[in-house]
């Protein structure tokens, strides 16, 4: 564990976009308190694309809700670029499992919802969203109603919405999850694409091995509930990775290490 902690506290060298220190996550049920996360330490630093997996019931997305200002911690803090989390921040787009665009809207007003809501100027981030939708590949989409859009086609919206009012952080729950093997590997290379040109500070919670270690820069892996950091794992892999890259050896080992951990955590039988 002492490693763990290290790596979360050196891999930053100046202020990092992500930093929780010491976080513990407590609430009552009907059949008495549960702890859902336990001195979570953990740092990313500007531009860094960090994975998190972990078994069911770990805690996974209440860490992400916590980073978001959703959840506040029993103990300990939570810093985005150095303030404490008080509520939810501009600085931070989210993306969860489910796209949720509202079916009358339009894709480009789906997009312009956050603009908004936050009482933004509409007009001056109507080039912006425009620009998003190109980059996401929806050109001759922007006047679509989300039923007339596949579910891989949706969440591409959802990642514009989230990606609109330019924050410097970008949260993702499961993103691909509820999608097919196919698209979820197509959504896997336009995400790296996309990170590769805007250098958001990404947190990704997945389930998926594979997924984690061909996107990210580093994987953390979490322990059954409560949830706790029990290693933290560099993807030394050239980019831009490929599908191919995944049947090498080097795609490979790095998995197998994260599966090791999971294992010696008990998160796999």
């Amino acid at each position: 564990m002492s490693e763990v902690l290290e790596a979360a506290r050196t891999v930053t060298a100046g202020r990092p976009v992500i930093a929780l220190e010491g976080v513990d996550l407590a609430y009552r049920s009907k059949r008495g308190a549960v702890t859902a996360l336990s001195g979570i330490e953990l740092a990313a630093a500007p531009g860094e694309f960090l994975a998190v997996v972990g078994p069911s019931g770990c805690g996974k997305s209440t860490l992400l809700k916590l980073v978001s200002g959703l959840l506040m911690p029993s103990a300990g803090a939570v810093r985005v670029k150095g303030a404490g989390v008080t509520g939810p921040s501009p600085e931070v787009g989210i993306v969860f499992q489910s796209p949720l665009l509202m079916p009358w809207r339009s894709v480009l007003e789906n997009i312009l919802l956050p603009i908004e809501i936050r009482g933004m100027d509409k007009a001056a981030y109507l080039p912006t969203a425009k620009a998003l939708i190109e980059l996401v590949g929806l050109s001759g989409f922007a006047d679509r109603h989300p039923w007339e859009l596949s579910g891989g086609m949706q969440q591409r919206v959802g990642l514009c919405r989230a990606l609109v009012h330019d924050p410097e952080l970008l949260l993702m729950d499961e993103p691909f999850g509820a999608l097919d093997a196919m698209t979820r590997e197509q959504m896997n290379g336009e995400l790296q694409r996309i990170w590769m040109e805007q250098r958001k500070t990404v947190l990704l919670i997945t389930h998926s091995i594979s997924e984690a270690v061909y996107l990210a820069d580093r994987v953390l892996v979490m322990s059954p509930r409560p949830g706790r950091i029990i290693g933290d794992i560099a993807v030394d892999l050239p980019r831009p990775r490929t599908l191919d890259m995944t049947e090498t050896v080097g795609f490979a080992q790095v998995a197998n290490r994260v599966r090791r951990a999971l294992s010696a955590s008990g998160g796999i039988d």
